[in-house]
């Protein structure tokens, strides 16, 4: 993203933009890992909600993520790996 002050310059965001790792490529897994990364370690509650997902469908998404060893959960809770 970036911002256009008065003087025409373009600037950076000063939020710093999350790089997907190879292998994280259905848009459902890009959803689900970019939420942990600006989330942190989440339950699965939360993953439902935020991300407006049934919970059948997150868990292929988390199963195929762990087994990438992408994600891990710990304490009931999703992060990235």
């Amino acid at each position: 993203m970036t911002t256009t002050h008065a003087d025409a310059t373009p600037t950076q965001a000063t939020t710093p933009m999350t790089q997907l790792p190879d292998g994280v490529s259905s848009p459902r897994a890009k959803l689900v890992y970019l939420y942990l990364a600006t989330h942190g370690a989440v339950p699965e509650d939360d993953l439902c909600d935020g991300l407006s997902m049934k919970r059948i469908s997150l868990y292929s998404i988390l199963k195929t993520l762990r087994e990438a060893g992408h994600v891990e959960k710990a304490n009931d809770r999703y992060a990235l790996a």
